[in-house]
């Protein structure tokens, strides 16, 4: 079992690799091709690979040479190479686009992708693109539109086919025989009242097995889950993943069907989701541009070095109050950061688990309080045990016992600290609105740093000095 599971994880580590190193190499031969004008090689080129390939190669690409590769790519797949960008390039592209020309190359797109780019634009060029639409699209769209990107109303396709409960098996192969409509990656159909009310779903695998006189009533999955169009995208992929979903119903308020969500959308959130997490624990926009000007990432990052500065300038005032202590017995300056540093490491595993159970929704009002004792009993635990260690380790290397003893104790009340600052932090921030992964690591730094300075430090004042 251990080795098929270590196979596993070499296997996707080494397709990851060879991913990444197809996207070096292609990347290296579009911009020999730019370097050397050579136009007919670099078409070529463009024309057998895919969009989302693409999409790297300009993410990838500074924004003097994204202009240049823009230019030079089939207008047939603009808007599929749009789709697959992040919002930070997209929009430096869109900028230099009339709107005709980006109502006409995203004409094919799925509703959910245009809504996606329109709404990471400016409004007003946002609503020209809307005008130079055909009225029909621009009617779909404006339902999409109506709802935030980030809820289930805004990862949807409009392009739902419905039949009525009523009526037979074959009636509804004839219909899809005849239709010209079958949305892209259709798998079901869903069964709606008169009044559009959704009353269930009918996989098209139930649809072909079943006798051409069967209702469509008696087949048909009233168990299917619904989801409404507010719910938020995150919750969305949650219920995606605990039921296996391939696709859901979106529906409004009074249940009337408005749309479908699908798993490739559902991948999109799951993605964005790490991004986010991973990018703002470090101050960070998850649409973050690698290659941006060095002015733009200058002020991108001054906001959050400014806050860690503050923090920073904190400990050290924590630090000069025991500058007396210190200038006695050196060995505190050159054994302090042991604490803090073990108080932060294990601040910053319990404040990771919390986040991913907040995320997964495993974490709430209902167990917070079990998730915190438990936290603050493995801190406990690992302070008891790592303290030995450390207070052996420093009174055999200063050869005083009294200094290992205060480091040990030091260390058991900042690995507590931690696990109850790790724990309730993120908590707290949620409950006020702040999004833990934004700030809970430099709220957690700070308070491990301070209570590991001030108790080994005042426990040396009290018992050394």
């Amino acid at each position: 079992m251990h080795i098929r599971i270590i196979e596993t994880l070499f296997g996707d580590l080494f397709e990851m690799s060879e991913k990444n190193n197809k996207n070096q190499e292609l990347l290296k031969l579009i911009h020999n091709y730019l370097d050397s004008n050579n136009v007919l090689a670099l078409k070529s080129c463009l024309s057998k690979v895919h969009p989302s390939e693409i999409a790297d190669v300009l993410e990838s690409s500074t924004e003097s040479e994204r202009r240049q590769l823009w230019s030079h790519i089939n207008s047939s797949i603009e808007g599929d190479v749009l789709s697959n960008c992040n919002a930070v390039v997209r929009n430096s592209l869109l900028q230099h686009m009339e709107p005709s020309r980006v109502a006409s190359a995203t004409n094919h797109l799925e509703l959910d992708d245009v809504a996606d780019i329109l709404q990471d634009l400016p409004h007003e060029l946002a609503d020209e693109i809307l005008l130079s639409m055909d009225e029909q699209n621009r009617l779909r769209l404006g339902a999409v539109l109506n709802y935030s990107a980030d809820t289930a109303g805004g990862l949807m396709n409009v392009d739902a086919v419905t039949v009525r409960s009523d009526v037979d098996v074959d009636v509804v192969l004839r219909y899809m025989r005849q239709t010209k409509h079958i949305p892209e990656n259709f798998d079901q159909l869903f069964v709606v009242d008169r009044g559009d009310v959704f009353l269930g779903a009918l996989p098209l695998t139930t649809l072909v097995l079943a006798s051409s006189d069967a209702k469509i009533s008696d087949i048909m999955d009233v168990n299917h889950p619904a989801i409404f169009a507010d719910t938020p995208a995150h919750e969305v992929a949650i219920l995606f993943e605990q039921r296996d979903l391939v696709s859901s119903p979106v529906i409004d308020e009074s249940g009337r069907l408005i749309g479908r969500i699908m798993i490739d959308d559902v991948v999109d959130v799951i993605r964005q989701e790490g991004d986010h997490s991973l990018m703002l624990s470090a101050g960070l926009d998850e649409e973050h541009d690698i290659f941006a000007p060095v002015l733009v990432s200058t002020r991108q990052r001054s906001l959050w070095l400014a806050v860690n500065l503050a923090t920073a300038f904190a400990a050290a005032w924590v630090i000069g109050l025991f500058e007396g202590t210190i200038e006695q017995l050196v060995a505190l300056a050159v054994l302090m950061p042991i604490v803090a540093s073990m108080g932060g490491i294990a601040g910053n595993q319990t404040l990771t688990i919390v986040l991913r159970g907040l995320a997964l929704g495993n974490v709430g009002d209902a167990n917070s309080r079990t998730v915190v004792r438990k936290e603050v009993a493995v801190g406990l635990a690992n302070g008891c045990i790592w303290s030995v260690v450390v207070a052996f380790v420093a009174g055999f290397w200063f050869e005083d016992a009294g200094l290992g003893a205060v480091i040990g104790f030091a260390m058991v009340l900042n690995l507590l600290t931690a696990g109850l600052a790790g724990a309730a932090i993120p908590l707290l921030l949620q409950k006020i609105n702040i999004d833990p992964a934004l700030a809970g690591g430099v709220v957690l730094t700070t308070v491990t740093d301070i209570v590991g300075f001030v108790a080994f430090l005042g426990l040396a004042t009290m018992f050394l000095i």
